[in-house]
C-alpha cells in the first residue's frame, strides 16, 4: 500500500504543481472567469488542479500508512463538485460556445 502511495505522489504533486503553473495568472480561490486556458494540462482535463491535488494527497495517506485518512474523500469531493460546477458556470458566462466546445473535447 506504501508502494501505491508514493507512486501516486510522485504522479500526483508534479502534475498538480504543474497545472498551477499552466493556469498561470488565471488561478484565484473564487470561481473567476479570466481567461480560458486550454493549453498544456488543460486541452485534456478541465480541473487538473482538483484531480492530481487529490491524486498526491490519497498517495500521501497511502504513504503514511494510514488508509482510513481516504475518508477526508467524503468530504472533500462533493466540495470539489459544487466548486467545479461554480467555475463552470462562471466560464460559461463569459466564454459561451467558446467553452461549451472546449467542455466537449476534455474530461473532469
Amino acid at each position: 500500500m506504501q508502494t501505491l502511495g508514493a507512486c501516486m505522489m510522485v504522479a500526483g504533486f508534479p502534475l498538480w504543481l504543474t497545472a498551477h503553473v499552466q493556469l498561470g495568472s488565471s488561478f484565484a480561490v473564487s470561481a473567476q472567469a479570466r481567461a480560458l486556458v486550454t493549453r498544456g494540462l488543460y486541452a485534456k482535463f478541465r480541473n487538473p488542479i482538483y484531480l492530481f491535488g487529490s491524486l498526491g494527497i490519497a498517495g500521501a495517506f497511502l504513504l503514511s500508512g494510514r488508509p482510513y485518512l481516504l475518508l477526508v474523500f467524503v468530504v472533500l469531493i462533493p466540495l470539489q463538485v459544487a466548486r467545479t460546477r461554480n467555475e463552470a458556470r462562471a466560464l460559461e458566462e463569459k466564454f459561451g460556445d467558446e467553452y461549451r466546445l472546449y467542455r466537449r473535447g476534455t474530461w473532469l
